[in-house]
């Protein structure tokens, strides 16, 4: 299963946005066990209205979400690349998850401390990703030094490498992130082994008060997010509210509709943040439904169907002959498998097909 860590500055709410998101979706997903392996680890189910219309088509009452982890990361401190605080252990665990959500404080509390004196989102950004960054530049440099011997020795791999790494220093000594970096498919292949922070995925979640969630876009503090990360970090940002989301933990799925209608939104964007976590990580769903279940499975963007196949068991793979597949929407609209084949929505493919994000799917295999 891969993992997304959730990193931020001390007192930006990661901890309240990891315990709300561990045991998040309580409208949806109330019968399903809330996971934890670690004390600062949780498997999160990732929200999909279409699993309960599959189960509704299918006559199950067994629903199987997709889930992801997501790892609660110490809060970390302007010299952590260099040991301060915790440092070592939050650059280490960082370097051991997927994706990156960074929790930018967007709300002013006096009762709540900024460990940097006042509320400023960008700067809190910079501080983060240039601990990244700087801890990054030590790894190229070294990188460097030990690659240089065996690319002047005609290894071409090495060679590869080299020019790789040599495009990476300016771009990170210029502060920038080594995600901005443009590679083809090899060099991200390289990019992947040298195991660099900067280079994962990253998601900027604003941290907004209660009474500005609704309005959330209007924030002056989520305005400054979304301008310098479009610009700066080439990447996405969604505003929710922890504090909300937290509250919401303890009620039952009507109050906490009622609550949050009340307040003028239909959801705190913690749903949001997971699928867009979920797109973030490069995951797509597809889907098994029969009587016994509906189930999600969850595969990488551009998997072919031996491999879709082999998620549900190994011999599906090894024995792969076709995939019958049917569109979500096509089989929704026809109302079922047995209507949808009569419409020719059921498609016989092969082992080249690469499955689409709702393909519902049936496989054909040798035992």
């Amino acid at each position: 299963m891969l993992k997304a860590g959730i990193v931020g500055l001390p007192n930006v709410g990661k901890s309240t946005l990891f315990n709300a998101l561990t045991r998040s979706r309580k409208a949806e997903a109330a019968n399903y066990p809330f996971c934890t392996i670690d004390p600062n680890v949780g498997v999160v189910i990732v929200p999909d209205e279409r699993i309960a219309v599959l189960a509704r088509i299918s006559k199950t009452t067994v629903l199987v979400p997709a889930a992801i982890e997501f790892v609660d990361i110490a809060g970390l401190v302007k010299g952590a690349s260099k040991g301060e605080g915790l440092g070592n252990q939050f650059l280490a665990t960082i370097r051991e998850v997927d994706a990156i959500v960074h929790v930018v404080r967007c709300f002013e509390d006096p009762d709540v401390i900024h460990t940097m004196g006042g509320v400023d989102p960008v700067r809190d950004i910079e501080v983060v990703a240039t601990e990244l960054i700087l801890s990054d530049l030590e790894a190229v440099a070294k990188r460097i030094d030990k690659t240089q011997k065996k690319a002047k020795s005609g290894d071409k791999e090495a060679q590869a490498e080299l020019a790789l790494l040599e495009r990476l220093s300016p771009l990170l000594n210029e502060n920038k992130p080594a995600n901005l970096l443009k590679v083809n498919e090899e060099e991200a292949r390289l990019l992947k082994l040298f195991q660099l922070l900067s280079a994962k995925p990253v998601l900027f979640a604003c941290n907004v008060a209660e009474a500005d969630l609704a309005t959330a876009e209007a924030n002056p503090f989520v305005r400054q997010v979304a301008d310098y990360v479009r610009t700066h970090h080439d990447a996405a940002y969604v505003p929710i509210s922890a504090r909300i989301e937290a509250e919401l933990i303890d009620l039952a799925p009507e109050e906490a509709l009622a609550f949050l209608k009340d307040l003028g939104v239909s959801d705190s964007g913690v749903s949001a943040l997971i699928r867009a976590t979920y797109g973030l990580l490069g995951l797509v769903t597809y889907f098994t439904a029969g009587e016994k279940e509906a189930r999600a499975w969850t595969i990488r963007r551009g998997t072919k169907a031996p491999q879709a196949a082999g998620v549900i068991h190994t011999d599906f793979e090894k024995g792969f002959i076709k995939a019958e597949v049917v569109g979500y929407d096509d089989l929704v609209r026809l109302g079922g498998t047995a209507a949808a084949r009569d419409a020719g929505k059921y498609r016989l493919e092969g082992k080249e097909y690469v499955f689409q994000d709702g393909d519902v799917a049936l496989f054909r295999f040798n035992h």
